[in-house]
């Protein structure tokens, strides 16, 4: 009778030993590790970054992740690193100017995408659409 209770209790363990190493995915970065990124801070934690993308470029400019980011054709998932489209181009351009603007007119120090002291946003052009009409402003 105790062989099979040291058995199951044997198994169970093993189960989730195996649960915990399929839940670990080799070859994605750790939290708060992401490559390629030029513009915000290499050391930017997650939740940051998400802010980032919902409240400058989803809000902001109305549009989602694959605007700006091209699919992984296996996953069918965005592929954040890759800078195939030309509009991640474009928005690492615009968060430098946003940054230089609001260095050089509002003498903000150590301006950042996404901080609240910001002065210039991508709102203040964008107003929720991915394509600013250049023949207004507010």
């Amino acid at each position: 009778m105790k062989l099979p209770r040291k058995l199951f209790v044997i198994a169970g363990l093993s189960v989730s030993v195996l649960v915990g190493i399929a839940a670990v995915r080799p070859g994605n970065p750790p939290d708060d590790k992401f490559i390629n990124l030029k513009v915000l801070p290499k050391n930017i934690s997650s939740k940051e970054l998400s802010e980032i993308m919902v409240d400058e470029f989803q809000d902001d400019l109305g549009v989602s992740c694959n605007f700006c980011h091209a699919e992984n054709k296996d996953t069918h998932r965005p592929d954040y690193a890759n800078d195939e489209k030309p509009e991640k181009q474009i928005a690492r351009y615009m968060m430098r100017v946003t940054i230089g603007i609001n260095k050089k007119y509002f003498k903000l120090h150590r301006p950042m995408i996404g901080d609240s002291t910001l002065q210039i946003t991508c709102g203040t052009c964008h107003h929720g659409q991915a394509h600013p009409d250049n023949t207004t402003t507010q």
